[in-house]
């Protein structure tokens, strides 16, 4: 009687392997992650992560002086947000993955980006997902040059190495790493066995040959990239596209990278003709209500990776019907708004409890840094209040729990940045005030919370 096939089961969080189902996985802690396997033959292991076996002097310890400290250089793209998200542009044998949601522009920005270098340098797009006719199409669609892009239809990593070891391309898409399979596992192509063990292949194709590999991934309901968690360990960057799908605009942000700024974003709208690249992003987060003066609105300096960007903070106070009243962010964290009206409200007497409060940052943008919080606590003022802010004013700084405003980094660039765009009165934290007068701006410099009371 033949041998029944042995199990094993997968979290699709950590990737941890384990011989029987749990309700919570040993390693990461995390609930109903346990996904059924076939298990992999065990054999030579040389073998089932072939490709390239490489250089055997490579194993040898050596010391950190003999290695030759070689600065790489990034390749540009052609298009400047996108090389702005890469730290300069793609370096030959980095691996770069990029998620989303469906239908937000990954294999549209792709295909632009290929057509740009197929212009000077060899290319392969690998489809597992669509026949190339389909791309063909898009291309058309777009109006890109199609004579130098070569594709490839193919799921199985193995031909796609064997294939891509002949040719030599000095930049190879796979669209997508869920997709791709190995023959040395049993389990089906998007499993965790299978995503770790392709990506880990195309890594090792990539760092031996010198070609620049762009893994596109999935996303998952909630919004994290689909896969073990490893993956994103064993790249070198990872781009994530934010922003609603039926918006125009989109914006990659860099979660890792090796060659770069990490927390960089890049702006581009939608257009026919693709992704076209936003040169002056804070112009699209600005909404002026045209000539209409309005409370609630204020406008905030904030930083993403290198580049100083305006956006426009939104509040609403409403009083409240329920017994416990709502705390609604949108591109906020909802429990720093939560800590910050109670600071509010033992540091200046203005009390919220019975009000429902809503803040929201126009454009889709995600403000991750303290710097905002002086500046929702203007919006949200200006809401409770019915009293306008004024049209030539922004903000910044952090607020401590003692009251305190905070000073946050490069306040000098921020500024700069306001003037620029015409604002002739900023509100800053005290530390943050230039030496230097600034030409065409006021600054208003704060150090307790209540001084903010007499901004408006």
């Amino acid at each position: 009687m033949a041998k029944s096939t042995k199990s094993i089961y997968s979290c699709t969080s950590c990737g941890g392997q384990f011989p029987k189902w749990a309700g919570q996985c040993p390693d990461c802690q995390a609930w109903n992650t346990l996904e059924e396997a076939v298990a992999a033959p065990v054999g030579n292991r040389s073998s089932r992560f072939g490709g390239y076996a490489g250089d055997a002097n490579q194993s040898r310890v050596r010391s950190l002086a003999e290695v030759e400290a070689e600065v790489r250089s990034g390749e540009p793209t052609g298009t400047g947000e996108l090389d702005r998200v890469l730290g300069g542009g793609l370096v030959p044998g980095s691996v770069v993955l990029i998620g989303g949601d469906p239908g937000i522009g990954k294999s549209t920005l792709l295909i632009q980006t290929l057509a740009d270098f197929s212009s000077r340098l060899s290319t392969l797009y690998v489809s597992g997902e669509e026949s190339p006719e389909q791309i063909s199409l898009r291309a058309h669609r777009l109006g890109l040059p199609r004579e130098n892009l070569r594709l490839l239809s193919e799921t199985c990593v193995e031909r796609v190495l064997a294939v891509a070891g002949q040719d030599r391309p000095a930049v190879m898409v796979i669209d997508s790493i869920q997709t791709i399979y190995t023959e040395q596992l049993q389990s089906a192509p998007g499993s965790v066995a299978q995503v770790r063990e392709s990506a880990a292949q195309l890594v090792r194709f990539a760092k031996q040959t010198g070609t620049a590999v762009i893994l596109v991934g999935h996303v998952t309901k909630e919004g994290a990239l689909a896969g073990p968690r490893v993956l994103e360990h064993m790249v070198d960057t990872v781009l994530y596209f934010e922003g609603d799908s039926g918006s125009q605009f989109r914006l990659i942000r860099t979660i890792k990278n090796r060659f770069g700024a990490v927390n960089e974003l890049g702006v581009f709208a939608m257009t026919d003709k693709g992704l076209k690249e936003v040169s002056n992003p804070s112009a699209i987060f600005l909404s002026r209500h045209g000539d209409e003066d309005v409370s609630g609105s204020s406008i905030l300096v904030t930083r993403e990776g290198s580049r100083p960007l305006l956006v426009e903070v939104q509040a609403l106070v409403d009083e409240s019907p329920l017994a416990n009243p709502r705390r609604v962010t949108l591109g906020l964290e909802q429990n720093r708004l939560s800590m910050l009206l109670a600071v509010l409200h033992r540091h200046c007497g203005i009390a919220m409890f019975d009000q429902d409060v809503y803040v929201n940052v126009v454009g889709g943008v995600r403000i991750t840094e303290t710097a905002a919080d002086l500046t929702v606590l203007l919006s949200v003022l200006s809401s409770f209040r019915d009293r306008t802010i004024p049209r030539d004013l922004v903000a910044f700084g952090e607020v401590g729990l003692a009251g305190e405003i905070r000073p946050v980094p490069n306040g000098q660039d921020r500024l700069k940045e306001a003037a620029k765009h015409g604002f002739s009165r900023a509100v800053v934290p005290r530390k943050n005030a230039p030496k230097k007068s600034i030409s065409g701006l006021e600054v208003i410099a704060v150090e307790r919370l209540p001084d903010i009371l007499d901004v408006f």
